[in-house]
C-alpha cells in the first residue's frame, strides 16, 4: 500500500467511526480544518514563485535581523510561511537557517489571525463557557503571549 492509499484508509475509518459512535463524539469541525489544509495547499502552490526577491533580501540579513525580523514577522504571517519560504533560498548560513526558524518559533503565539492552526482553535474556544460573553480578544492573546515569547527569545537566541 502506499502512503496516500493508508492515509485514505485513515481517515475513511475514522469517519466511520465517528458516524457510527455519535453519542461519544463531538460534532467534527471540518470548516476549519479544510480552511489550514486549503492555506497550506495554496502555500505550497504559490510560494515556489516568491524565491526570486526572497533570495537577495535573506542573503543581506545578518542573524540579528533574521531573527527578530522573522519573530515580529510571525504576529502578521503565518510561522510556517515564513520558514517554508525560507527553505526555498539555497545556499544560506546556518546561522541564517537557525535565526529564521527560532524567530518564527520564538513570535509563534502572537497572534490568533496569522497561526493557521489557530482558526480550528477558535473554532473550538468559541464553544468555551469562559468567552461566551465577550468571546475571544485577539488584543488580550496578544498581551497575554508578549511574556512567553520574551521568555522564548532569551533562551532561543541569547542564551544559545
Amino acid at each position: 500500500m502506499t502512503p496516500l492509499s493508508i492515509e485514505i484508509l485513515a481517515s475513511v475509518l475514522f469517519l466511520g467511526l465517528v458516524t457510527a459512535t455519535p453519542e461519544h463524539q463531538d460534532a467534527l469541525k471540518l470548516r476549519e480544518g479544510l480552511l489550514v489544509g486549503f492555506f497550506l495547499a495554496g502555500l505550497v502552490t504559490l510560494g515556489s514563485l516568491q524565491a526570486y526577491w526572497l533570495r537577495p533580501l535573506i542573503q543581506s540579513l545578518n542573524g540579528n535581523a533574521m531573527f527578530f525580523g522573522a519573530t515580529a514577522l510571525t504576529a502578521i504571517t503565518d510561522n510556517a510561511t515564513l520558514t517554508y519560504l525560507g527553505s526555498l533560498v539555497e545556499d544560506i548560513p546556518d546561522e541564517l537557517k537557525y535565526a529564521l526558524v527560532a524567530g518564527a518559533v520564538a513570535g509563534g503565539g502572537l497572534t490568533v489571525i496569522a497561526n493557521a492552526p489557530n482558526p480550528a482553535g477558535v473554532g473550538i474556544l468559541q464553544e468555551a463557557k469562559v468567552f461566551e460573553d465577550e468571546g475571544i480578544s485577539p488584543l488580550g492573546l496578544f498581551v497575554g503571549a508578549l511574556f512567553p515569547t520574551a521568555v522564548a527569545i532569551v533562551f532561543f537566541w541569547l542564551l544559545r
